[in-house]
């Protein structure tokens, strides 16, 4: 009798507050989370996890030594994925990007892509702009990852300590130099000789990702995997 009163309730509510996806914008039905199924099977898949000479791992070629990059979606402007990123940075959404990782996660599961990484770290955000979004998207997305590939979260490794402008105009040497010497780690002891995966939300010229490598290349014997949920062309 509980669990009907309550069904009716979550109905009730849903006419007046609907669950909205957020790639098209379409009502959720039941069972429907975030994204509806449509969505969900019409995506704009890389499968660049499948492929190591990939246009993300290409992108970082004479940059940095990355042992894997790939990426999970391709992002296009005025498209669904760019939907997504914008409800899961600027919209409250965090538990899409928790949803997004586990995704990704059980993709990568299936191939055992990452079964040597030691750590997941989220490119980690400054902490003003931390306290004005309320959450950093790139370590929900992480979050995912590392519980579906059972793989520890090392979030208390790299760290944000200088607030930087926009990236959203800035070329790429423009990206990469607005970058330099923002990010600094902490008990890298624990990351010596080890394998981790960098994640970011979205990758267009790599110059966030790139500035996290070098930081994160200073440990002793580190190998650096990188991984983001979309891709821009």
């Amino acid at each position: 009798m509980v669990s009907t009163v309550k069904k009716y309730a979550e109905d009730f509510l849903s006419l007046f507050f609907p669950d909205l996806c957020c790639a098209c914008g379409n009502h959720l039905v039941s069972q429907e989370y975030q994204l509806c199924t449509t969505c969900l099977y019409d995506l704009p898949y890389s499968n660049f996890h499948l492929q190591a000479d990939n246009p993300v791992a290409r992108q970082f070629w004479g940059r940095i030594p990355v042992q894997k990059a790939c990426a999970y979606l391709y992002f296009h402007k005025q498209g669904k994925v760019q939907n997504i990123i914008h409800h899961l940075k600027y919209k409250n959404r965090p538990l899409l990007g928790n949803l997004l990782g586990e995704m990704y996660g059980r993709e990568l599961k299936a191939v055992d892509y990452a079964s040597e990484i030691d750590f997941v770290i989220p490119v980690p955000l400054h902490s003003s702009r931390l306290k004005s979004r309320g959450y950093n998207q790139s370590q929900c997305i992480a979050e995912g990852l590392a519980k579906t590939l059972k793989i520890p979260l090392g979030n208390k490794y790299l760290h944000r300590f200088k607030s930087t402008a926009t990236q959203t105009h800035k070329g790429r040497f423009e990206r990469f130099e607005n970058m330099i010497e923002v990010f600094r780690l902490a008990n890298l002891e624990d990351l010596t000789d080890k394998h981790v995966l960098l994640v970011d939300d979205v990758i267009t010229t790599g110059a966030t990702l790139e500035a996290c490598a070098l930081s994160l290349l200073e440990v002793p014997g580190l190998k650096l995997s990188i991984l983001a949920i979309a891709y821009a062309e």
